[in-house]
């Protein structure tokens, strides 16, 4: 990576049509009888590429027990969920034909990290070599998103707005009470393992444009911290080679339902801030220490807790998380048609309530692979 990479970024942006979607989804990979993980990535990538939807849309991410289905470049939101649910429909079937099964939620419960081969690719070999514990340690599973906004420094200064709407998303997406075979005490154990560990990574600092952004790539390119920009794992990140934002904060989603609603919020959140940008409506870039009170919540609490409204220095209850960002997206969503309809209770909430009833960690997770099988393998007829 150099200063030429950084003006075609540049490039990139100029030329990127405002609100195309991408959705990006990582599954674990099972034993169907055990629910142990199985490092069969390489199998199942070979198997996909005999299926002509398949063959561009999966991919690998870090272990061998980990498989991702990408939906490619949608015109919106719609077109991208369309896209993905046809994916993970041939997905599941192609697995199902290779006596595996998927799981959705944000880290194996009892999975042993020193025991998952790191995938054989340059990038995924320049991690290891890199963060080495810091990357065996990473057995997580998580949604993302990518919007097309045109102008890099229109996308850089969305992601300042996003910041303090991080942990919101967070606490909506919370799916992963256990970690390394013990109940983590936290709704998303993902996070505190993902997050908290890899460098330039989290909330990210507000840059104000893209010449501080651009600023700020450089000196981790002349202090040689860096070689390429993916190598920056910020929660909002602008994604230089597709030219859009990309929002990387929330746990994988045990349901399909689930997992389009979210995204769909996702999506919602970054259009409207965009608009705001665009509208020049007033804002205030909290400091990070405030934004990671909100986070740490979200962590350990989920949609179970209570959040800080940072504006006025007042809490809240968490679940007034999803009715503040549907209130703040409303603009932007009438005009995309996105409407998220989201269950009572996210995952982590739901496994939480077994746990307290009295449920195995296998007895909860079975439950949560059953719900992923039902709901994502059945969307689309293959």
């Amino acid at each position: 990576m150099n200063s030429q990479d950084l003006d075609r970024a540049a490039e990139t942006f100029a030329e990127s049509p405002d609100f195309t979607v991408g959705v990006e989804e990582e599954f674990s990979i099972l034993h169907p009888q055990t629910l142990d993980l199985l490092p069969r990535f390489e199998e199942l990538c070979t198997a996909a590429a005999g299926d002509p939807v398949l063959r561009e849309a999966v991919a690998g991410e870090l272990i061998s027990s980990e498989i991702e289905i990408i939906s490619g470049a949608g015109a919106d939101v719609h077109d991208a969920l369309a896209r993905q649910r046809e994916r993970r429909a041939r997905l599941f079937a192609l697995v199902g034909a290779h006596g595996v099964a998927l799981g959705a939620t944000g880290t194996h419960p009892w999975a042993d990290y020193r025991e998952q081969p790191i995938i054989d690719t340059e990038h995924y070999r320049r991690v290891e070599q890199e963060l080495k514990y810091v990357a065996w340690r990473n057995n997580t599973f998580s949604l993302h998103i990518h919007m097309g906004v045109r102008g890099i420094d229109r996308a850089v200064r969305a992601c300042d707005r996003l910041r303090p709407v991080l942990p919101l998303l967070l606490a909506i997406s919370a799916n992963s009470p256990y970690l390394d075979g013990r109940d983590s005490g936290l709704h998303s154990a993902r996070t505190q393992s993902f997050t908290k560990s890899f460098p330039r990574c989290g909330i990210p600092d507000a840059f104000g444009g893209w010449q501080a952004s651009r600023e700020y790539n450089e000196f981790l390119m002349r202090t040689r911290s860096i070689v390429e920009f993916t190598q920056v794992w910020w929660s909002v990140r602008p994604h230089f080679s597709f030219g859009t934002v990309e929002v990387r904060i929330c746990d994988a989603q045990s349901t399909a339902r689930e997992s389009d609603a979210l995204a769909s919020l996702m999506v919602a959140a970054v259009a409207q801030a965009v608009r705001d940008v665009d509208e020049g409506t007033p804002f205030e870039d909290p400091p990070p220490r405030l934004i990671e009170e909100n986070v740490w919540r979200a962590t350990r609490f989920g949609l179970d807790g209570r959040l800080i409204d940072l504006e006025r220095a007042e809490e809240y209850p968490a679940r007034e998380a999803i009715d503040r960002l549907m209130s703040w997206t409303a603009p932007v969503r009438a005009e995309l048609g996105i409407e998220p309809v989201f269950p009572e209770r996210n995952g982590a909430q739901r496994q939480r309530r077994m746990i307290e009833a009295g449920a195995t960690r296998e007895e909860v997770f079975a439950a949560s692979v059953n719900e992923t099988r039902e709901t994502y393998r059945q969307e689309v007829t293959v």
